[in-house]
């Protein structure tokens, strides 16, 4: 009888401790973060679609490189 409330203490010991290990390591974990989302444009001359950061302006429209807007208004 001794043996099996020992036991029985030791095993609420255990899991109270694990608990508590699980619990702070929930705390310090941040969930993750997504990138911010862009606008995505189209290039007037091939069609691609790429993020509007990333293009090049020209007299009829946006471009994904300088050679097509180049090519677009020459």
């Amino acid at each position: 009888m001794k043996f099996l409330l020992l036991l029985v203490v030791v095993f609420i010991a255990v899991w109270a401790w694990r608990s508590s290990r699980l619990a702070d390591t929930g705390r310090k974990q941040k969930p993750a973060s997504r990138p911010p989302l862009q606008d995505m444009v189209r290039c007037a001359q091939c069609g691609v679609h790429f993020p509007q950061a990333d293009a090049i302006a020209g007299r009829n429209g946006l471009y994904c490189c300088a050679e097509h807007r180049q090519r677009a208004e020459s």
